[in-house]
Parts: C-alpha cells; structure tokens; sequence
C-alpha cells in the first residue's frame, strides 16, 4: 500500500451475476435465510420482519430494490446491515467474502443516477458495486417504521396501545 491511501474492508456478497458490497462497518450480522413474516407495504420491494433476537427487524428484496429480477436461491443470506438510527436486513443470494481494497481501487460512478450506488471497486479483473446502505434505505424509513408497529401489534406486542391506533 503505497503512502495516502487509506484502506477500506467490504463485505463482498452476490446478486445473480453480478458483485456487489457493503461497507463491513456497517455490516451487523450474515444470517440463514429464514421466510420473513409479511407486512402490508406498497413498497413491492419490503418482503417482511424478522425477529432477531427478540427485535423486529425489517427485511428488503435487495434485487428488486434495484430494480432487477433474482431467484431465491438455497445459499441465500439475510446481510443485517446498521442504518443510521436502526438495522434492517437485506436479501442476498450469496456472500462471498470480506476484501480489504485502497482508495485508489475504488471509483466513483458519474452514469449512476442511483442514490443506492457509492462507487465501483476494481479489485484485479473485478468490479465490485459498492452500495450505499444510506441510499438503500432512504425511502424505506417510513415503511420500516409501519412494519415493525404492524408487526408489533399483531403478535400482541404492543405494552401503551399506540401501535394498535396507529394501525388501526
């Protein structure tokens, strides 16, 4: 590593054919993938909750929040990934591993008129999406915070009521 690049360490995960990843900073837990419990949602891309250790914890279709088609396959993972005032999980197909890369083998991408697309990471003959988790997450607050009091009240979780008027 030459002097005045810093490093960064990326979790590497798959999407159909392509590479993408996420900062390991950010990058709370990989776990099985486990069938959410649905929620109501206009957002096609939300799949549902899933309790993580007795939290609710929201789960997105990261394919279709970028706006392409992928099958479940049987290695898929849930990457639970920290926002700024939460976590939420997003599908995976695979993970395939953590990459430490320099400044210099990361680009930014001036074609990319997605908020959810930080940069391009060129590692040897390879180019690695790196996400933004802020961009991914960025419309889905609000349904996020519908999701976790509708889930809430349905499982009888709700201990003052006001989840149950705001869902009602």
């Amino acid at each position: 590593m030459s002097e005045g690049q810093t490093t960064r360490q990326l979790v590497v995960f798959s999407l159909g054919d392509e590479e993408y990843a996420l900062p390991i900073t950010q990058v709370h837990e990989i776990i099985r993938y486990t069938e959410p419990r649905s929620v109501a949602s206009d957002v096609d891309w939300v799949r549902g909750v899933i309790s993580l250790r007795g939290k609710i914890v929201p789960v997105y279709d990261l394919a279709s929040r970028l706006g392409f088609a992928s099958e479940r396959k049987e290695s898929a993972k849930i990457v639970i990934v920290e926002t700024a005032t939460d976590m939420a999980g997003v599908i995976v197909d695979d993970v395939e591993e953590v990459l430490t890369v320099e400044s210099g083998q990361i680009e930014d991408v001036p074609a990319a008129d997605n908020e959810s697309i930080e940069a391009i990471a060129k590692i040897d003959d390879r180019l690695v999406i790196l996400l933004n988790p802020a961009g991914i997450f960025a419309s889905a607050s609000a349904v996020a915070a519908a999701a976790a009091v509708e889930a809430g009240s349905s499982a009888g979780a709700t201990t003052n009521g006001v989840a149950d008027l705001v869902t009602a």
